[in-house]
């Protein structure tokens, strides 16, 4: 009887199965737009190599019986070079053993510095110059959500900014950092790191960091990067924003979670962030890079719509270099 009633089952299990796994699709479904994530971004630049500038040879006079004027290399060896070894090579056997080994010098600079110039100091064939030091840096603040005018003034700096100029990126850091600067009384959670790096790969670690923040948005409904301002249709109102969340949306334990990333020339040191002082004079070094030594800034933040929310769970879980300060 058992075997009878597990035949008469059988034809009904691949339907109920069927309908189990659509409704747990859907379910996860609601829960992801649930969770769903608005986030804004503005920013820009360039990681370009400094320009290489050409400094024609310096030409010295040489006293009567010299020969007249030979350019001077700077090769080691008291500054023989090549126009100087065609009179030697013309002279027959008067010279001694301390001559030569002058000549050597003289020759083996010349084949370094040729060298040097073809291949950089990094191996970058035809470089010419010595590949800069870049810093970058990113800096995180957790803000209480009841910073709601914090989110207005982003969506202010995204909708003007010019982020196709070092002026106007060097701008948006400044109106930035000032905003965080002035609500310290929300900061809950902070984190930054700086990691120096040559002009080569500082561009692919910058590019890391922020791909990294921007996939913790399941959409970026505010963009200003390059110039280029859009907007997502849903800005302003999310389809996770209505009804029982738009109304929980100042409770205690939400969050807003605002992302810096600054690429420098040379070297930019923040501070360990352990409290709301770190946190401070990270910030203000931020604001303080000049324009002449920007290179690209990326300002990320979320939620970016009104209505949206990120919980502690969502920060704890997506956010997790971020210490209490």
């Amino acid at each position: 009887m058992h075997k009878n009633f597990l035949k008469q089952i059988k034809p009904l299990l691949k339907p109920l199965l069927a309908v189990t796994l659509a409704i747990v699709l859907v379910f996860s479904q609601a829960d992801g737009a649930l969770a769903a994530r608005s986030g804004g971004r503005i920013g820009g630049g360039s990681f370009r190599a400094p320009t290489r500038t050409y400094s024609p040879p310096s030409r010295t006079y040489a006293p009567p019986g010299g020969g007249g004027y030979y350019p001077s290399y700077g090769y080691p060896g008291g500054g023989f070079g090549f126009p100087f070894l065609v009179p030697i090579f013309g002279v027959g056997g008067g010279f001694g053993g301390l001559f030569t080994i002058f000549l050597f010098i003289s020759i083996a600079g010349f084949l370094v510095r040729s060298f040097r110039r073809s291949v950089g100091d990094d191996g970058l064939e035809g470089s010419g110059y010595d590949s800069p030091t870049v810093s970058v840096a990113r800096v995180q603040v957790g803000l209480l959500s009841e910073a709601r005018s914090l989110q207005s003034d982003l969506d202010r700096i995204a909708q003007s900014a010019d982020t196709s100029s070092a002026a106007g990126l060097t701008q948006v850091l400044q109106e930035t950092t000032l905003a965080l600067l002035r609500h310290p009384e929300y900061w809950v959670y902070a984190g930054g790191e700086t990691q120096p790096a040559r002009l080569e790969a500082a561009e692919l670690q910058f590019n890391r960091l922020a791909l990294a923040e921007r996939s913790k948005f399941n959409e970026e409904t505010v963009t200003n990067y390059n110039n280029q301002l859009r907007q997502a249709s849903t800005a302003g109102t999310l389809p996770a924003a209505a009804g029982s969340l738009a109304k929980t949306s100042n409770e205690p334990g939400e969050f807003i979670v605002v992302t810096l990333l600054v690429a420098s020339q040379g070297k930019l040191q923040l501070p360990a962030i352990n409290g709301t002082d770190d946190v401070r004079r990270a910030l203000s070094q931020l604001g303080a890079v000049p324009s002449e030594k920007l290179m690209a800034v990326e300002v990320l933040w979320t939620p970016q719509v009104e209505g949206d929310t990120l919980s502690s769970d969502d920060l704890l879980t997506q956010y997790t270099d971020l210490r209490r300060v």
